[in-house]
């Protein structure tokens, strides 16, 4: 008996391409979001939160994409492509964070802020 996800590739493979690799990445991000899982925690021990926070994320989804890139047939031949080029971009950070000044009304500012009165206010 043919699987619910082998059924839906076979009927058009190529809209249904990267399906599982999506399906996947996604489902890990959020299994680790409702988990607790966090780089950043980790991270937070041997940097500055900031920079925890983007390196963890960027890691976190690296992860999930060596993970959903395997799983996925289709995908598959181009998981080394996907991880080196999700890897590389980090090279880029130390340079952004000596070179790029961060103003007052930078996002992660008002984001705390935002965050803060969310868990202020009661919800329904």
């Amino acid at each position: 008996m043919e699987s619910l996800i082998d059924l839906f590739i076979t009927i058009e493979p190529s809209i249904t391409r990267g399906f599982i690799f999506g399906f996947v990445h996604v489902f890990l991000i959020i299994i680790g979001y409702y988990f607790g899982i966090s780089l950043n925690r980790f991270l937070k021990i041997i940097s500055n939160g900031a920079i925890a926070g983007i390196i963890g994320a960027a890691l976190a989804h690296i992860l999930a994409d060596l993970i959903a890139s395997i799983i996925d047939p289709s995908i598959r031949p181009m998981t080394l492509g996907i991880v080196s080029g999700g890897l590389i971009p980090l090279l880029l950070i130390p340079i952004f964070e000596k070179y790029i000044t961060k103003s007052a009304n930078h996002i992660m500012v008002g984001d705390h802020e935002d965050i803060e009165k969310d868990l202020q206010e009661k919800h329904n």
